[in-house]
């Protein structure tokens, strides 16, 4: 009798489990539905760097995204980190390398989705803070600055790209005659102008191989070189016998990205310390 009682029991016991496994099973819901593409990429040229950021997909299983990078458009992309925000820093980007990106969201069942579509590619450049040169009437040899060498340079050295200049308590950028420099106006920091203009550059006077602009503090301006480059200087201090400012400087020849800074949405997002980091 215990034998057979034993036997009832599990055999009760099986038919009551696999009939409430199947009551559980017209129930269960796989997820196999990937999020969708992230969109409005947009990607901010930096020092060795290139900060990217997005808009935040709105899927209530939203895990992250995955970033990835390629060297044309078209092709096979690599994936190069994930995160849970809506920014990345490709801190492996080198200057004077194109990089084309993409950023998928996943969710948390694994799904991914399509790379997004935004065509988004970036030249990280070099740049620099806080450079001084002097008065070239008083100090030729530390007048000047090229930018392809990171280097002060003497007024008329063969590399110089600009010198600075106090005439009388009125001070100037100058340039020789095969460079182009233009003021793009006040701005609040050296990332504020994106891109080099097409047009409006400073014309040479008759008889005279400098072109030169009268220089303003907190006045940018971007500087086409003798050799095809594209830089932009922006000024923090002058005084009579010395000029300071903020540079950067596009090592692809031709090209005319130099930073986008990011828009108010945008910065929002970055945390403080980042941001300033920069």
């Amino acid at each position: 009798m215990k034998t057979i009682l034993k036997l009832y029991l599990i055999t009760l016991l099986s038919v009551s489990f696999i009939l409430s496994g199947c009551e559980e099973d017209e129930f269960f819901f796989y997820d196999d539905v990937p999020p969708d593409p992230p969109t409005n990429i947009v990607s901010v040229t930096g020092d060795n760097r290139v900060d990217l950021f997005w808009d935040d997909n709105s899927e209530g299983d939203l895990a992250g995204y995955n970033i990835y990078y390629n060297f044309t458009y078209e092709g096979k992309y690599t994936l190069i980190g994930s995160t849970k925000d809506t920014y990345f820093i490709d801190f492996g980007a080198e200057n004077g390398e194109t990089y084309y990106y993409a950023v998928a969201a996943y969710d948390f069942n694994g799904n991914e989705s399509e790379l997004s579509y935004d065509v988004v590619y970036d030249t990280p450049r070099p740049e620099g803070f806080d450079q001084a040169v002097f008065d070239f009437l008083k100090f030729p040899t530390i007048s000047g600055y090229c930018f392809s060498e990171y280097l002060v340079t003497e007024y008329n050295d063969i590399i110089t790209d600009f010198f600075f200049e106090n005439y009388q308590g009125t001070y100037y950028l100058n340039v020789w005659e095969d460079t182009d420099i233009q003021d793009m106006g006040e701005t609040e920091n050296i990332y504020d102008v994106s891109y080099a203009p097409t047009n409006g550059w400073v014309e040479i006077n008759e008889g005279e191989n400098v072109k030169y602009l009268q220089v303003t503090i907190g006045h940018t301006y971007v500087v086409w070189t003798w050799d095809n480059h594209y830089a932009k200087i922006r000024i923090k201090n002058i005084t009579s016998q010395r000029m300071v400012f903020d540079w950067a400087y596009q090592l692809v020849e031709g090209n005319r990205e130099l930073k986008t800074v990011p828009g108010k949405n945008e910065r929002d997002k970055i945390p403080e310390k980042i941001f300033n980091g920069r």
